[in-house]
């Protein structure tokens, strides 16, 4: 009796929650990354319209909780969906949702809650958010994960949409009425997540047509994928020159991020490329650029209002 009472307290130690296996489930570091381009979303707004940024702080954090909830929401909902899937790739076999760690039940629940708390918190900033919010979940939720990524090898440009709602939420917190600079960081944003997203897909192409995954890698292959993803790169280039009230020192530095990914781009069509090691060159220049170029936008902007 005594042996059977440790060994059920064992299974139970087993089956308490880490923070790494809620990192798995929300998908921490894909929330974080986009916790950047909202925020810089939403400064921009406070700069361009003259507003106290001391006044805007209330709407600013309430933003920023909202839109980690509603991303945290919509991963946890996708990883739901695609347990199936998951189970078959090597990468993925490891979540909490594909070991049962965490119940399906239960990561159904949890997606739910966060992601109608974050929308409460997004509608009280004002309608427009709450709406672009929206948008965000449904393009993440059912345009991609549940319509367009089984299905379709399009899935990662039609996911694109709704990757690039991030800056549209932070600005539309600050200022409802997007201006032609809004639009432009989802212009951008939404350019930059495929050649990011492919440079993953040709390192797991084996795991995706495992899978049924009919990403673009697995299904035309490499030279087909380095030619989509030198055309999304060099679609960057103009446009640096559409923001033009933010300056030129950042039309400059943004050209120069701009060039440097399409010489990398280009890098790829040697004929001794490693693949791989390509792949991942490119992937890991893509965060960085993100990251860079959503910093520098607050940086130049700030320097601009002092």
């Amino acid at each position: 009796m005594q042996n059977e009472h440790i060994l059920k307290g064992v299974k139970t130690v087993e089956r308490r929650l880490t923070f790494k296996d809620v990192k798995a489930i929300v998908k921490l570091g894909l929330v974080q990354g986009n916790l950047i381009p909202a925020f810089a979303g939403a400064f921009i707004a406070i700069m361009l319209s003259g507003r106290s940024f001391l006044s805007s702080i209330p709407e600013l954090l309430t933003m920023l909780f909202g839109t980690t909830l509603i991303m945290a929401g919509s991963c946890a909902l996708n990883n739901f969906y695609d347990q199936d899937i998951d189970s078959i790739m090597p990468s993925k076999q490891n979540r909490p949702s594909v070991t049962g760690k965490v119940s399906a039940a239960s990561i159904l629940q949890l997606s739910f809650v966060l992601m109608f708390v974050g929308e409460i918190l997004l509608f009280m900033i004002n309608i427009e958010t709450g709406i672009i919010g929206f948008l965000g979940i449904f393009g993440y939720v059912v345009l991609y994960s549940v319509w367009s990524k089984r299905h379709l090898v399009s899935n990662t440009i039609i996911g694109s949409f709704p990757g690039a709602i991030p800056p549209l939420v932070g600005y539309a917190a600050i200022e409802p009425s997007l201006s032609s600079t809004a639009w432009m960081l989802f212009v951008i944003m939404f350019i930059w997540q495929p050649a990011h997203f492919y440079a993953l897909a040709i390192k797991r192409s084996e795991e995706y047509a495992l899978a049924g995954i009919p990403m673009l890698p697995s299904v035309k292959g490499f030279k087909r994928t380095r030619l989509a993803m030198l055309f999304w790169v060099l679609l960057l280039l103009p446009t640096p020159f559409f923001m033009q009230e933010l300056g030129t020192v950042f039309i400059a530095l943004a050209s120069v991020l701009n060039l440097g990914w399409l010489l990398l781009a280009i890098s790829g069509f040697r004929s001794n490329v490693k693949e791989n090691k390509w792949a991942m060159t490119m992937f890991v220049y893509s965060l960085n650029y993100l990251m860079i170029f959503f910093v520098m936008i607050v940086v130049v902007t700030l320097i601009q209002t002092i």
